[in-house]
């Protein structure tokens, strides 16, 4: 959540964006509803006679507000409510145009950010390029509040025990010069600098779906790009 929703008070149900997917079925990542025991009645009946189409809560929730898509337009909330992090790079322009309005982010799909590691210390984030699919700048805000909030009380909340936080620190160097970062002979840099691809690798990886979101592929190089042909 990027900024204040209460504004979503004010809607009515069931109010939520359209699943980037399938857009004449709502994405249950964030919706609003008016909480009845009667609905919640009629829900697990609907669940118990028809299952779910997709196996999860959002094949039950579209089917049982089925009229979702055709009923009242201003139950369909912009989608700047539920941003799918996967839909940035299928329409640039839109998001260069309205995605700095941009109020909640969803991480949709198997690749989440706590699928990657972070340094506290250069603040770098580091994952599979090949499942690259979010943001970077939004993965960064991600672990930013995460390691700065959450993970302390989690320190605080484990004590001596050890855990899993997903935050790493590189390890240290007696002595760091720029001939040591140069030749790789400083271990917090080992891993630093991945090796760069050929023209022809990189294009490989586009053509296989695994281009490197995080990096030379990166929203803000492709950006550039587009902006030097719009010129």
């Amino acid at each position: 959540v990027l900024s204040n929703i209460d504004e979503l008070f004010n809607r009515e149900e069931l109010s939520a964006a359209p699943d980037p997917g399938w857009p004449d079925c709502f994405n249950s990542g964030v919706f609003v509803f008016r909480p009845s025991l009667e609905t919640y009645g009629k829900l697990l009946q609907h669940c118990t006679d028809h299952g779910s189409f997709d196996g999860g809560d959002q094949g039950v929730l579209n089917s049982f507000f089925n009229d979702w898509s055709t009923a009242d337009i201003s139950k369909h909330l912009p989608f700047i409510y539920n941003l799918s992090s996967i839909a940035i790079y299928t329409y640039l322009p839109a998001f260069k145009q309205y995605g700095g309005n941009a109020k909640v982010v969803h991480f949709l799909g198997k690749t989440k950010p706590w699928s990657y590691t972070y340094n506290t210390t250069s603040r770098q984030i580091t994952g599979s390029a090949d499942d690259a699919t979010t943001h970077p700048t939004f993965l960064q805000d991600w672990w930013s509040l995460y390691s700065s909030t959450v993970v302390p009380m989690l320190q605080e909340q484990h004590g001596d025990q050890p855990f899993y936080s997903g935050c790493v620190e590189p390890p240290p160097c007696d002595m760091i010069t720029v001939e040591s970062v140069q030749d790789g002979t400083c271990p917090a840099f080992d891993q630093a600098i991945p090796p760069e691809l050929s023209s022809e690798e990189r294009k490989q990886k586009w053509e296989q779906g695994q281009a490197d979101y995080l990096g030379m592929d990166s929203f803000d190089n492709i950006k550039k790009k587009l902006d030097s042909f719009l010129k």
